[in-house]
């Protein structure tokens, strides 16, 4: 129905109410209203079963506005609502049948709800949820970790599609701090610029601004800073005497004064600690907190606790005066009071009323001088004969050696079955003679103490410790330690098969007895052996109990494991034991074998090693490892004819092992019979006939200065191994520096590249060749091109591509952008990026490449060399050190520390170095690098053939950029 509205005669008709709704038009929206929910919208509490038949349609057709259709199809009064909320009503009234219909057609299909929602809930029906439950979850962890690989990767993709803006700009960002005072200052602000006008007028009217002060606070200060003069109602009717101070006359009151003279107080006890002659304070502030802990302060709370304290106490001891506790806290608070003649009295009355209390009299003893505690045991081990502690207590307060053991004594007689006090008289002891018979007589009280039988058998000669020896075993048939004694007995004798015999015994007896140790604590009982030195109980001890509570199949893994332990507890016998026995057990396992040769090499003698690595290659002929180790221990020892035999016997038994024929001619080679290493390059090239041995033969003929045959031994491997990009390499450097044809050199990179088109070091050395040898850079640029189109990602490519371009040229930034976008986490781009920014920004550099790459060595190299320009050399030192600790592999890393040694200590790089830089240089021998930028080319260079690792660090540090 139009809406309309009358203005006096004329009736004037809105057109919008005739037009359709524009998209998203909400009514009432605009004016602030919004839409509610009544429980017609909602329908009944309860749900009811939807009929089949097409009768009551209209109670399925409820609709979601705010009327409800009617079911026999009566639509207006369903479209009585808006547009927005009653539409759905007259809807669902309109077509009963059809509203339920639709529900139905988009009703989920796991929604049981109308068709079984009359049946109960049984357990039948949880069951099978359960079971469902299972089976989703069983189908969603089967698919879960290539769920998790695809979200992460999707997540990593999108980031490097679409990273974020701080990480866009934290390059750019950390170029704000080259900025000066005055660019700061130019940068205009940016502000609402609506009202900027009237802002200005009213920002320069503040400070002009000026308001007056309320008469009310001006009176108020008065009253406060003024004279009282006046008399109110109440001091008249008084006379003025309310206020009047006796002796003076009351008529003015100054008030200022009150806070005059309060100041003046509080300067007067600060003056009362300063000295009145130098004017400095005469409190120590060192000492100042050390005094405070001295005095002792005793507040009123104090006092208060321990009144009560002591009245608690007093009644404990009242009520029950033969409880010994409660005297000794007694005591004890009057002590902790600073009263310590009440606490005299009051444990001596304790010791009246308790004299049976061992606790009392030594509490007594305590709190007494040692005169007066000397005769308070004396009373007390007359009521205590049989107490030990009060002896002893009693002998410590002897001074003299003669009174002490007469105390002693006097006590074994009293108690003949004391340990503790056997130990004590026999510790008293200066002679060997009366301390074994004391502990004769020991022996004899005390039969199952161990201790007094070992210390007897130790002061016994060998035939008599023998004889105590077995006595204690009859004594105590349960002791290990007894067994032990008397193997080291036997091992101090030499007597090493009795050691076994002894060993063997004690575990077979103890196992009987049901006291056997497990093997763990046999392994302890064998490391104290050999800190004792006796290494052959020791041995005999591993020998006999490694087998306890072991399984077959463990027992290799768990020995192992054994061996290493005792390593690490400094117990070398013990490992060397270990491992005698697990190869007495397992001999044709080849990494025991070498663990226990490592073993030898490191902490035995060449002997025990030479005789190791024999038994181990005649029950592991096979295993290279052992034949090679063997022969360079024979090599470093100068024993050439010796290492060559070994090798010898080592090419027998393995004919077609590539590392013993190398070794063979690397220890021709370097002992320099030249035709005796060419034969068995021949002989390898026909026995093992592995690329790497052509390879290593055509090094050997380019190293003793016969390019032709190394040229033609490439070309017959070539033929056989195409795709190996070092002989491609190693032809095409001899072309290029020993034949010096740049063209032929050119022609074989460029066939290399065509097989190996993934090589990157035959890219770099191609390019190489057009940058130096041909001098044509633009060449270098577009093999550097191409060489980044076939091997994608490469940062080392990157590296040489911008390393061709001018140092200072917009080609070369722009390259080192791209390389980064590239290859963000490259330390090599990094530190290029670092070296290359001016000094102003290479602190901000470093601070992102260690952000992207921190534990990269040269990154970390490239901030040490920062803190050495800036002159931090401790700061520096740290960095290098780190850097090499990172990666002790990469030589450049070890170059560069050396040289900022070198340079630190004002010596040449050539000349003898001493202090860091020998450590520096020790360090990098032992490391043994073999990788690095500069140190590759420099190590591999012919001349430089046979250098020792300390010469060629010096060399690398002089090549360093």
């Amino acid at each position: 129905m139009a809406q309309q509205s009358i203005f006096g005669n004329f009736v004037v008709y809105k057109d919008f109410l005739q037009r359709e709704a524009p998209p998203g038009y909400v009514a009432g929206l605009g004016r602030g209203a919004s839409g509610f929910t009544t429980r017609s919208d909602l329908g009944p509490a309860r749900e009811t079963v939807a009929f089949e038949d097409g009768d009551g349609g209209g109670g399925r057709g409820r609709g979601r506005g705010r009327g409800r259709g009617r079911g026999d199809g009566g639509g207006d009064e369903g479209g009585g609502g808006d547009e927005g909320g009653g539409g759905g009503g007259g809807g669902g009234g309109g077509g009963g049948d059809d509203g339920g219909n639709t529900a139905e057609q988009y009703q989920d299909p796991e929604n049981e709800t109308g068709l079984f929602s009359g049946l109960p809930y049984e357990a039948d029906d949880e069951e099978a949820d359960r079971i469902w439950e299972a089976v989703e979850k069983k189908m969603d962890e089967r698919r879960k970790a290539r769920r998790e690989a695809r979200e992460k990767e999707e997540m990593e993709e999108a980031r490097a599609a679409a990273p974020k803006i701080q990480a866009q700009f934290s390059d750019i960002k950390r170029s704000l701090g080259t900025l000066s005072e005055d660019d700061w200052a130019g940068i205009p602000e940016v502000g609402d610029l609506s009202r900027r006008k009237g802002a200005k007028k009213q920002t320069g009217n503040v400070k002009e601004r000026f308001m007056p002060v309320p008469d009310s606070v001006i009176m108020k200060a008065h009253e406060n800073t003024g004279f009282a003069s006046a008399l109110d109602p109440q001091q008249q009717m008084n006379g003025g005497f309310d206020t009047a101070v006796p002796g003076t006359d009351g008529t003015l009151t100054d008030f200022v004064k009150f806070g005059q003279a309060r100041g003046t107080v509080l300067g007067l006890k600060l003056d009362q600690v300063s000295d009145s002659v130098s004017g400095q304070t005469t409190v120590d502030p060192k000492g100042y907190l050390t005094d405070l802990s001295s005095i002792k302060v005793n507040s009123s709370a104090d006092v208060s606790d321990y009144k009560k304290a002591r009245q608690l106490l007093r009644s404990v001891t009242l009520t029950n005066p033969k409880h010994p506790p409660g005297w000794i806290a007694a005591a004890r608070l009057e002590e902790v009071m600073g009263k310590l003649v009440q606490a005299r009295e009051v444990i001596a009355k304790g010791c009246d009323e308790c004299p049976k209390s061992e606790d009392v009299w030594l509490e007594s003893a305590r709190l007494n001088t040692p005169e007066n505690a000397k005769v308070i045991l004396a009373q007390a081990v007359i009521q205590l004969p049989q107490s030990v502690r009060i002896w002893l207590r009693a002998m410590d307060l002897e001074t003299d050696p003669k009174l002490k053991k007469r105390v002693i004594r006097r006590a074994i007689e009293y108690i003949p079955n004391s340990v503790s006090l056997w130990k004590s008289a026999v510790s008293l002891e200066s002679d060997p003679d009366d301390a074994r018979i004391l502990l004769s007589r020991a022996v004899e009280c005390v039969p199952l103490s161990v201790d007094l039988w070992l210390a007897l058998a130790r002061l016994e000669n060998y035939a008599q410790a023998k004889v105590v020896l077995n006595n204690a075993r009859k004594a105590v048939p349960t002791s290990h330690e007894i067994w032990i004694t008397a193997a080291t007995l036997e091992e101090t004798q030499g007597n090493e098969k009795m050691v076994e015999r002894i060993i063997n015994r004690a575990v077979d007896n103890l196992s009987k007895t049901g006291n056997v140790l497990d093997r763990e604590q046999w392994i302890r009982e064998a490391e104290r052996c050999e800190k004792e030195g006796n290494v052959v109980t020791c041995q005999a001890i591993i020998r006999a109990t490694m087998d306890l509570g072991l399984d077959e199949e463990d027992s290799r893994k768990v020995w192992t494991e054994d061996a290493d332990r005792a390593m690490a507890q400094g117990a070398v016998q013990t490992a060397r034991a270990i491992y005698a026995h697990a190869l007495k057990t397992y001999p044709m396992r080849k990494n025991l074998w070498h663990k226990a040769a490592l073993l030898e090499k490191q902490h035995g003698t060449r002997e025990s090693l030479e005789e190791i690595l024999q038994r181990a290659v005649r029950y592991c002929p096979q295993a290279e490892v052992l034949w090679l180790m063997g022969a360079r221990e024979k090599w470093e020892a100068g024993d050439l004819e010796g290492a060559s035999a070994l090798l010898a016997d080592a090419l027998r038994a393995n004919s077609a092992s590539e590392e013993i024929w190398l070794e063979a001619v690397r220890l021709q080679s370097e002992n320099g019979d030249v035709e005796r290493a060419r034969t068995l390059f021949g002989q390898a090239m026909a026995g093992a006939g592995t690329q790497r041995v052509w390879m290593k033969a055509a090094v050997f003929e380019r190293r003793i200065g016969e390019p032709q045959k190394a040229l033609e031994l490439l070309d017959k491997a070539l033929e056989k191994w195409p795709g190996f990009d070092k002989l491609w390499l190693i032809k095409g450097q001899i072309e290029e520096n020993e034949i010096g044809n740049v063209a032929a050199a050119r022609e074989t990179y460029t066939k290399g590249l065509k097989s190996c088109s993934k090589s990157i070091t035959l890219w770099l050395h191609s390019a190489h060749l057009e940058r130096v040898k041909a001098q044509q850079p633009i060449r270098a640029r577009a093999v550097l091109e191409r060489a980044r189109l076939m091997v994608p990602k490469s940062d080392v490519l990157w590296t040489a591509a911008v390393e061709n371009e001018p140092a200072a040229s917009t080609m070369r930034a722009t390259l080192r952008a791209k390389a980064l976008q590239e290859c963000p986490t490259s330390g090599l781009l990094w530190r290029l990026e670092i070296r290359d920014a001016p000094r102003p920004q290479k602190k901000s550099k470093s601070a992102d490449a260690l952000k992207r790459c921190e534990n990269d060595p040269r990154v970390v190299a490239a901030v040490a060399e920062l803190f050495e320009a800036e002159r931090k050399v401790d700061k520096a030192r740290t960095w290098y050190a780190r850097a090499v600790k990172i990666d002790p592999d990469w030589g450049d890393g070890w170059a560069y520390w050396y040289r900022f040694e070198m340079r630190t200590g004002k010596t040449s790089l050539m000349g003898t170095a001493d202090g860091m830089a020998q450590e520096v240089v020790e360090r990098c021998v032992a490391a043994e690098p073999k990788h690095g930028e500069v140190w590759q080319p420099v190590s591999k260079n012919l001349k430089n053939y046979g250098r020792t690792i300390a010469e060629v660090l010096k060399l690398v540090a002089a090549e360093l950029p």
